[in-house]
């Protein structure tokens, strides 16, 4: 049995037996939201991408005494893209599918969520260790990622501790800093313990699954082998703020450079009582891919810092830099938006070197590559 099936037929059965229940009417709310942009390259064409997506969004509640409470949430991503590179013919795709797909029982201290959703955690902002499960921009400014097919649950102890369950299947496609897909019909299960320290918290997070070699090593048999994931991270409200995340990766296979991995985050942010408030926000980041843990391998490091300043109250100012000191690249987004209603207008500039890989996860310049601009208007509803 295919995985979408089940979990269609997962969330409505849960979402009809929820809804029979006697309890208050149900409150169903429409909204969407409309973006289109243009990306020009100053070396290239004057309009080298241009698109626009909508995704439309109803959501069911339904309340009963005790604090219990359904949510139902359907989403669809329809939109289309094109492209167009000096010489070449320009290519246009579009896309229709759904972004949310997800069903929410939820009482004072738990919640059981099933379905296409985002499960996304940790404290880092520009250099993820703990990006497992999406794939969020810290360059955009509506958040975008795909969502992962799959149950969680929370569970919301006296104190502010929480641990979260979960388990994941039929997600072929790569997820967050994955460069190896899971089999089809292989569960993926982990989970996450957080912990409120004083002035912060803390957390610990485990997931296990099986990667699939096949796809990119001719002479690797099609078996696939065990992975297991382990993070630390927490963050602190003191003067500054403070945080780190540190997440390894260990692979039951004898290839080089593929038994361990590890990636580390550490971060500050301030805010400057200049004018209306300049936040400021730095983190430095490290990975390496090598033959046994925190050993020699190949050892990546990169440094970013994130600004934004209130003009008024419908204008701001942000900015993105990051500096990869083993290329010596250097790489700059600067970005003004306008809010007025349900409308935001955004114009970015971005001075990058050319990409180098496909992966906007990885390559910083992925996306945005050389000298050129963005123009993006949102309409929410």
């Amino acid at each position: 049995m295919m995985f979408r099936p089940l979990i269609l037929r997962l969330s409505a059965v849960f979402a009809l037996a929820a809804a029979m229940l006697p309890g208050r009417g149900l409150d169903l709310t429409f909204r969407g939201r409309f973006n289109a942009w243009l990306i020009g390259n100053i070396e290239g064409a004057l309009v080298s991408q241009a698109g626009f997506q909508y995704i439309p969004e109803l959501t069911l509640n339904r309340e009963w005494g005790g604090g219990l409470a359904l949510d139902v949430v359907f989403s669809l991503d329809a939109g289309t893209t094109g492209e167009h590179r000096p010489d070449e013919k320009a290519a246009v795709t579009g896309n229709l599918e759904p972004y949310r797909l997800w069903t929410r029982l939820a009482g004072n201290r738990f919640e059981v969520r099933v379905g296409l959703q985002k499960i996304n955690f940790g404290s880092a902002t520009l250099f993820r260790p703990l990006m497992w499960f999406d794939h969020i921009d810290p360059r955009d400014p509506l958040k975008r990622t795909r969502g992962v097919k799959g149950l969680l649950l929370r569970y919301y102890f006296p104190g502010n501790a929480n641990i979260w369950f979960w388990g994941l299947l039929g997600n072929r496609e790569t997820k967050g800093w994955e460069t190896l897909p899971t089999p089809q019909g292989k569960i993926e299960l982990g989970g996450r313990l957080q912990l409120p320290l004083p002035s912060g918290e803390a957390a610990f997070t485990y997931h296990h699954r099986r990667a699939d070699l096949s796809g990119t090593l001719e002479a690797q048999p099609s078996m696939p082998i065990r992975e297991h994931r382990f993070a630390l991270d927490g963050k602190w409200d003191l003067a500054i703020g403070l945080w780190f995340e540190l997440a390894a990766i260990q692979r039951d296979t004898n290839l080089p450079l593929l038994h361990h991995q590890y990636m580390w985050t550490v971060g500050a942010d301030y805010t400057f009582a200049w004018g209306n408030g300049l936040h400021v926000l730095a983190e430095y980041s490290q990975t390496a891919r090598t033959d046994r843990l925190f050993g020699s391998g190949e050892h990546t490091g990169i440094l970013g810092m994130m600004m934004n300043y209130p003009v008024g109250l419908l204008d701001q100012v942000s900015g993105v830099y990051y500096w990869d000191p083993r290329r010596h690249n250097h790489y700059l987004w600067v970005n003004w938006q306008r809010s007025a209603d349900h409308w935001q207008f955004h114009f970015t500039v971005f001075l990058n070197p050319e990409a180098e890989t496909v992966d906007p996860a990885r390559d910083p310049a992925a996306g945005f590559s050389g000298n050129g601009f963005r123009v993006m208007v949102v309409f929410n509803h």
